[in-house]
């Protein structure tokens, strides 16, 4: 089993920036991708971005390129998701996700959430 544990979450003015962090214990060493997903209320969870653990491949949600970064510190299995120029319609819940196989969609172990609020 995996547990997953995100940080960084709260309030921002419209065009600020945020830092989340997701950290994995137990076991660690079956994971291939993390990522983020996030869920506004009445809304599907959609991805985000994700990220391999080996080698540097990661994708990005359309909506989100080019102002949000994923990173990955492999020796502390720790993600993190750098939001830049936020916009109220990045507020959500957002939830870190890892999975053992090498997927664009991680999606076998979830963390509790964080609540990222933007206003305008």
């Amino acid at each position: 089993q995996v547990q997953l544990v995100e940080s960084g979450g709260g309030l921002v003015q419209a065009g600020g920036s945020l830092r989340l962090s997701c950290a994995a214990s137990g076991s660690i060493f079956s994971i291939s991708t993390m990522g983020w997903y996030r869920q506004a209320p009445g809304k599907q969870r959609e991805l985000v971005a994700a990220i391999r653990l080996t080698g540097s491949l990661a994708n990005y949600a359309d909506s989100v390129r080019g102002r949000f970064t994923i990173s990955r510190d492999n020796v502390r299995y720790t993600v993190h998701l750098q939001m830049n120029s936020l916009k109220p319609e990045d507020a959500a819940v957002y939830y870190c996700a890892a999975d053992e196989s090498r997927t664009a969609y991680p999606n076998e172990y979830w963390g509790q959430g964080t609540q990222v609020t933007v206003s305008s």
